[in-house]
């Protein structure tokens, strides 16, 4: 006589509603986690030394990957796409006080020498025009009141980089303060998505 053995498969209680949105909440804090640590940032410019290119109530995107993803808890970054081009406008943590974050065009890369005299910008000992940068201020005062129109000579160390606002009269930079550390830079901007002065400006690409 022979008797067939029933598989017994346990029943699994059926998940709470509550646990439900809590999982779910929980991974979408994990994703923007992730996305704002790594991937993309949102900033907003609070300051106008940037202007024309932009302005004060601006809200754009960083690209956070394309200069490496930084390894956590390290200043350490890997698989870079690319590094960084002059021209390209940054954000890094202000040199002088890292809770606060600039955003700057880059204009001396490592091993290049910078010089401004009356106001002109040479680059390597050629002038050297950015199409975006202005000057309004007719005044031009002499390295030894200030570094904004007259700056001696200087050479960018290794892992450095010389950055300057477009709004030459009016932006607190490297001309003021020194260079950029390479791993002090958070990433690219690329996009303005929203902005407080033009709805036309939303959509320009750095």
């Amino acid at each position: 006589m022979s008797e067939e053995l029933e598989r017994q498969v346990p029943e699994v209680a059926p998940r709470s509603k509550f646990r439900e949105y809590a999982e779910a909440l929980a991974i979408a804090v994990v994703l923007a986690l992730v996305i704002r640590t790594y991937i993309i940032q949102a900033f907003k410019i609070p300051s106008g030394s940037m202007e024309e290119t932009l302005q004060i109530g601006d809200h754009l995107l960083v690209n956070k990957f394309i200069y490496g993803t930084k390894l956590p808890f390290t200043d350490t970054r890997i698989l870079a796409l690319r590094d960084v081009q002059r021209g390209d406008v940054i954000v890094f943590r202000y040199p002088e006080d890292e809770t606060k974050f600039f955003i700057k065009r880059v204009i001396g890369l490592p091993g290049d020498t910078i010089e401004v005299v009356n106001k002109v910008v040479y680059l390597n000992g050629e002038p050297y025009i950015t199409p975006t940068a202005h000057n309004d201020d007719p005044n031009i005062y002499p390295a030894e009141l200030m570094p904004r129109d007259n700056l001696g000579r200087v050479t960018v160390p290794d892992d450095s980089y010389f950055v300057m606002g477009d709004n030459r009269d009016h932006s607190l930079d490297s001309r003021y303060w020194g260079f950029v550390k390479r791993q002090k830079i958070q990433g690219k901007a690329v996009i303005i998505y929203w902005s407080g002065t033009r709805l036309g400006r939303i959509g320009n690409l750095m």
